[in-house]
């Protein structure tokens, strides 16, 4: 018997065109790397400040080396982060880009990002052992890159959302509020929700709660330099087991997509809140389908979704491993198996979405 094997029709164009595609990808993954690297060596801050700059005027001002500064200069401008202009050989960083690279007050800060993907990517020979093995990888096992990189990354939403818009479109809740009331932040990591609430609430007081004993330690400290200790307390406990109880207001921020148990959670907030209290769950911008997610923040999100959050749940009990792009749909299931009746997305930004959950 003969056979004849078909030769398999390629596109060689298409072919080229999604290869010079990855070349970019990496380029982009190494860029990763140089962000991070401008943001601790103060180069973007230089230029913003300082520019446009000669890659030995940039180092002599940042007191780091030439060599350095010219090839991150070059890599800068090849990706359009900086803009070089051949006449004078000196590079300049556009406004709107400074806004995004240096301004941690802004929603729009990035390096934040940049660090917990650094942070994210140093694990990955243990993630691709993890999934040959279905094991998990805890978020206490990973760098501060990731810790601190994490906050940097959402703290200046919240900064801009929190307070002026996430609590305001909560039923009932900024009156309590303004009261005193009684809230619980689960999964507080460094304080940074908390402590907002805190500054903007002075009749309330605050729990925050988180399982990594680091975070809890430095949220301490921050509370301490933010004037609010006498009114927030922080503690080291999981999510379906820290203290209190007749809570008007617990919040979870971006951080149940990554336990283990969340309906465990879920049902320890419903054990915990007043009868008429509100939890409010803010999680990453997602729709309840693939393809609703195939965008730029959903590319990202998946990313982080496979080298860190399930990885995170997967190494606690149950392990449900919702993933990053869980979806209202799946939190609304979460919720429910919790004992909770009432449910709806309250508010939204690029990058968060906020969900209202009541008894």
């Amino acid at each position: 018997m003969t056979t004849t094997e078909l030769p398999q029709q390629i596109d060689g164009d298409k072919l080229m065109a999604f290869v010079f595609r990855a070349v970019e990808e990496v380029g982009a993954t190494l860029n990763a790397g140089l962000v991070v690297m401008g943001d601790r060596l103060g180069y973007y801050r230089c230029l913003r400040d300082h520019g446009p700059l000669a890659a030995a005027e940039l180092a002599d001002r940042t007191e780091t080396s030439e060599h350095y500064a010219r090839e991150w200069l070059n890599a800068q401008a090849a990706g359009a982060f900086v803009e070089y202009d051949a006449e004078s050989g000196r590079y300049s960083l556009p406004s709107e880009h400074a806004v995004a690279l240096t301004d941690e007050t802004s929603p729009a800060f990035l390096p934040g990002m940049f660090q917990i993907a650094v942070g994210t990517l140093h694990h990955t020979p243990e993630t691709i052992e993890a999934a040959r093995s279905g094991a998990g990888i805890g978020w206490h096992e990973h760098n501060s890159d990731v810790h601190l990189g994490c906050e940097r990354f959402f703290r200046p939403g919240y900064n801009a959302s929190l307070v002026p818009e996430w609590l305001p479109a909560l039923e009932g809740v900024v009156e309590k509020l303004e009261r005193g009331a009684k809230v619980a932040d689960v999964g507080c990591g460094h304080g940074s929700s908390t402590i907002l609430m805190a500054q903007a609430f002075p009749r309330s007081t605050f729990t925050g709660s988180d399982y990594h004993p680091a975070s809890i330690e430095i949220a301490r400290a921050r509370a301490v330099e933010a004037g609010v200790a006498d009114r927030v307390r922080f503690e080291v406990a999981p999510a379906s087991s820290y203290s209190g109880e007749g809570y008007d207001l617990v919040t979870t921020f971006d951080a149940l997509h990554d336990m283990g148990d969340p309906v465990g959670a879920a049902r320890h907030v419903r054990e915990t809140l007043a009868p008429d209290g509100t939890w409010m769950v803010v999680e990453p911008m997602a729709g309840d389908r693939v393809e609703d997610n195939l965008n730029p923040v959903g590319r990202t999100y998946y990313g982080f979704s496979t080298l860190l959050c399930t990885p995170g749940s997967l190494s606690q009990d149950v392990g449900l491993a919702l993933g990053t792009q869980a979806g209202p749909a799946r939190i609304h299931d979460v919720t429910t198996a919790g004992g909770f009746t009432r449910f709806r997305k309250a508010a939204e930004t690029p990058f968060n979405m906020v969900l209202e959950v009541r008894p």
